[in-house]
């Protein structure tokens, strides 16, 4: 798959076969739509390509929503590379672009740059200058502009029923299980290993400890998470802490991962854990003896639970 950071960046000598959207998650309804893209472009020898905006265009034409996104952008990326898509074309999304007209927008970026042949999309798509254009004016302008619009109706989205909120709000109540079920594969958290307090190191338990760095990536409800990771292409769980550390006055959110059966310097290192299952909730310890009690049992429901995942870290 190659990646274009712009729309200018891509010049196709052939036609595409072009699907639109932010694709938050790359979720299972996500995977049928881009199915189908790579499937009709292979049938008729063109580029498989799907179009998606950074900045989310909600974080640009609404800047007071605090919306939180399930990937990063290298996430996302690294999602889209096993799909079959020929072109990712990362279209930098501004005040300008939002401006275009329905006019513009599709004559000179979906047409005359990306050489849309075909656009595969949602029965509710619109697009334009404040939105005003419908899947009806797709329809017109393809015939104007010879390409064909096949649109993905609303009883065949609602047979998926998956959406990019749906997974929000599961996560935002510390769902796991469900989000998982709706993305097709475990949730996500990436960053670099930093140096932390040690406290995990001095209770017996040492810990890797990261922050994600994208603000914008959503972080799921606080509390203690079965997890998984690949390092050094071994894959390991781990118990995951997301908080604050509140018994020892912790104020900053952090992650934090007991690995078992690891014992290795991680400092420094790009990390991804993946979320599989909630432990429990966050909570406040009378003092250290009694964390390190809580963290004993959470580390044997972990290993009881990890049966149910081995067969599914990846």
């Amino acid at each position: 798959m190659q990646v274009h950071k712009q729309a200018q960046e891509f010049n196709p000598e052939r036609g595409s076969v072009i699907t639109i959207g932010t694709f938050d998650g790359v979720h299972l309804g996500h995977r049928t739509i881009l199915k189908k893209v790579v499937d009709e472009a292979r049938v008729r020898d063109l580029n498989a390509v799907l179009l998606t905006f950074f900045p989310h265009p909600r974080m640009v034409v609404q800047k007071q929503t605090d919306l939180k996104l399930l990937n990063t952008l290298d996430e996302k990326i690294q999602l889209l590379e096993a799909l079959g898509v020929d072109h990712l074309v990362i279209q930098p999304f501004t005040k300008e672009f939002s401006r275009l007209t329905a006019v513009e927008y599709v004559r000179d970026l979906l047409v005359n740059q990306l050489k849309a042949k075909k656009i595969i999309i949602g029965y509710d798509h619109r697009f334009g200058r404040n939105r005003t254009a419908n899947i009806d004016d797709l329809k017109e302008f393809g015939l104007v502009y010879d390409f064909e619009v096949e649109e993905i109706s609303a009883q065949q989205k609602n047979a998926v029923a998956i959406s990019s909120t749906k997974i929000r709000k599961a996560l935002a109540l510390g769902d796991v299980d469900t989000a998982n079920t709706y993305l097709g594969r475990a949730y996500p958290l990436s960053g670099i290993v930093i140096k932390g307090q040690s406290l995990g190191h001095t209770l017996g338990y040492p810990t890797a400890n990261f922050v994600v760095a994208e603000s914008y990536k959503l972080s799921p409800k606080q509390g203690v998470y079965l997890s998984s990771t690949i390092i050094d292409g071994h894959p390991y769980f781990g118990v995951t802490n997301i908080g604050t550390n509140p018994t020892v006055g912790g104020v900053d959110p952090r992650i934090e991962t007991h690995f078992l059966e690891l014992n290795a310097n991680l400092y420094d290192r790009p990390i991804q854990i993946k979320l599989l299952s909630r432990i429990r909730d966050q909570k406040i310890f009378p003092d250290l003896n009694a964390l390190k009690s809580a963290i004993a049992a959470d580390i044997q429901y972990a290993t009881d639970l990890i049966p149910k995942f081995r067969n599914r870290v990846v």
